[in-house]
């Protein structure tokens, strides 16, 4: 379950050139395209985070790029050649030093609005309001990163704007792409006029249900198991709204998709460690009410038999509770059942993985075995946890078969690392596009993280507040908020990184629900269907008198 430390502040270290996918500690320096940048936070690259792109992260060394520290002359005669009602081009003569110039900053007021390469002595700004007056200066910048003083300044108008009669045409093909109980996702086809659009309305009969600028939508707040019919309306800039497009209808799922059966609304998730690592060794039994889904951890690969997985009571922690074994975790599966309490099996963690990148015979022999171990233990499903390698096509399929042999009360649950679920097209976010009509709630883990983007676009630093709601407003971009938990450590001791304490994982989640109470990040809507937390580990829990527990437990209990 934990993952590879961030390193921390370090003196500074020559990496070379700067490359993804490596662990950069800050004051590490990299060069990138003949120029130097000194790591001002530690973090994992990624590709999509070159150093000139994120200056959250990499800040430029003077002089770093060969040397040269004497910046290229002004450019001259910065004019404007054309307007409308939205934009404002602009031409200047090239710095006389033409020979050692990259290119060319514009700005607008005191803003970069746009670079241009050498040799590109005009750029066009777009997206300017109408009738409005603007000031823009050029500079000239070199490889090495200096910059010229900035040109004289020139200003312009935008022209008024243009009134458009036309309405756009009308959307084709609305369809619904899948249900859940309480929702419905709707896609169709763009206006033929698709230029002129700037988005659509979703209409519930002849209620306004939902604005959004592409051609899909997500409409939550539905009742189980109800028909519903749809339409659609494209619209321009200039207030024209095209005529409905033909309605559709769709009925919601039932009452008890991915399982629920009667789990709360806002959920408490705890991982139960069958090993001995220093957190307090525990017998299932033991573990405390509060925790509403209990997630075994973990699952072996079968070296023999591809694609199967093994689980018996781990003999070290057999041997630290005086004689735990298979038949006693059976019986404490049992009687946390008859709680009303959910008991699932996790593939993963850390170090553990499942051997599904083949098709045949992998997908058969996961599903037999683990079907296997479900009913010899009685547990009421699995817990997604793959941190080295997921193979989507097959994963989805092996799943499933599992849940159709398992019945509809089948729990599933995943817990993809924070940096799984920054982009809608991760191995994770299609799985749980592929499976999110028998999902019960993705947890994802907010820790060992180091900075990560939120939904505004801004680092954000692992261990806070705003880095719960910030990454969680972004994931809610495609996950359902019923379906979404906040995963966090139980303790320092727990992870390497990202602890807060149960207060702030409460106001997190009071923030996420309400809006009220949050950091300096405000998410861009109310998630009162959040599903809940999920901690690392009950164990963990334990060794602090269930803090967590006893913390964030009743919170979600009060929740509305």
């Amino acid at each position: 379950m934990l993952l590879a430390l961030i390193p921390s502040a370090a003196s500074a270290a020559d990496r070379g050139a700067w490359a993804p996918n490596v662990s950069y500690a800050t004051n590490d320096t990299v060069t990138y395209n003949g120029s130097t940048y000194k790591c001002i936070q530690a973090h994992t690259s990624l590709v999509g985070w070159e150093p000139p792109i994120v200056p959250a992260l990499w800040g430029p060394v003077q002089g770093g790029g060969g040397g040269d520290v004497t910046a290229p002359t002004v450019p001259t005669n910065l004019h404007v050649t054309a307007t409308t009602s939205a934009s404002i081009t602009l031409a200047w003569n090239a710095s006389t030093d033409n020979v050692a110039v990259a290119g060319y900053n514009v700005y607008r007021g005191t803003t970069l609005v746009g670079s241009t390469a050498n040799g590109m002595l005009s750029y066009t700004n777009t997206g300017l309001a109408a009738s409005t007056s603007y000031s823009f200066t050029v500079k000239a910048k070199d490889a090495a990163g200096n910059l010229s003083a900035a040109s004289s300044a020139v200003s312009a108008t935008t022209q008024p704007p243009t009134i458009d009669l036309t309405p756009p045409s009308v959307p084709a093909n609305l369809h619904s792409t899948s249900t859940t109980s309480i929702s419905v996702t709707l896609a169709w086809n763009a206006s033929t006029d698709n230029v002129g659009v700037t988005g659509y309305d979703v209409f519930r009969g002849s209620t306004l249900t939902a604005s959004v600028s592409g051609t899909s939508a997500v409409i939550t707040g539905l009742s189980a198991s109800t028909a519903y019919s749809f339409t659609v309306k494209a619209k321009d800039a200039a207030g024209n709204v095209s005529a409905a497009s033909s309605a559709v209808s769709v009925v919601t799922g039932p009452t008890d998709p991915g399982g629920n059966g009667n789990l709360p609304k806002h959920t408490l998730t705890g991982y139960w460690q069958n090993f001995v690592n220093g957190a307090t060794n525990l017998r299932l039994s033991a573990v405390p009410s509060q925790y509403d889904i209990i997630v075994v951890s973990f699952a072996e690969m079968d070296v023999n038999n591809p694609g199967g997985v093994t689980f018996g009571v781990d003999s070290g922690l057999s041997a630290a509770l005086g004689g735990y074994t298979n038949a006693n975790l059976i019986s404490d599966i049992s009687q946390k059942r008859a709680q009303g309490k959910k008991v699932i099996l996790s593939i993963g963690g850390e170090k553990g993985n499942v051997n599904l990148g083949s098709a045949s015979p992998n997908v058969n022999n996961f599903v037999n075995s683990m079907y296997g171990l479900i009913t010899q233990f009685g547990f009421d499903g699995i817990d997604i946890d793959l941190e080295n390698g997921l193979n989507v096509a097959n994963v989805t399929s092996a799943v499933r078969q599992l849940q159709q042999k398992v019945g509809p009360n089948f729990i599933l649950t995943m817990a993809p690392q924070t940096i799984d679920m920054q982009y809608q097209t991760s191995a994770y976010m299609q799985l749980y596009a592929n499976l999110k009509d028998i999902t019960t709630v993705i947890n994802v883990q907010y820790y060992n993280s180091g900075c990560m983007l939120g939904r505004d676009g801004k680092c954000y630093s692992q261990g806070t507040v705003d880095f719960l709601t910030a990454l969680s407003d972004l994931t809610l971009q495609w996950v359902a908020p019923s379906q979404l938990g906040v995963g966090v450590p139980a303790t320092s001791s727990a992870a390497g990184g990202g602890y807060v304490s149960p207060a702030v994982v409460n106001q997190a989640l009071g923030c996420l629900a309400t809006g009220n109470n949050c950091g300096s990040y405000k998410p861009v809507a109310k998630y009162p269907d959040i599903r809940g937390a999920m901690t690392w580990s009950v164990n963990w829990d334990a060794s602090s008198g269930y803090n967590l527990a006893n913390t964030v437990k009743p919170f979600l209990v009060n929740m509305p």
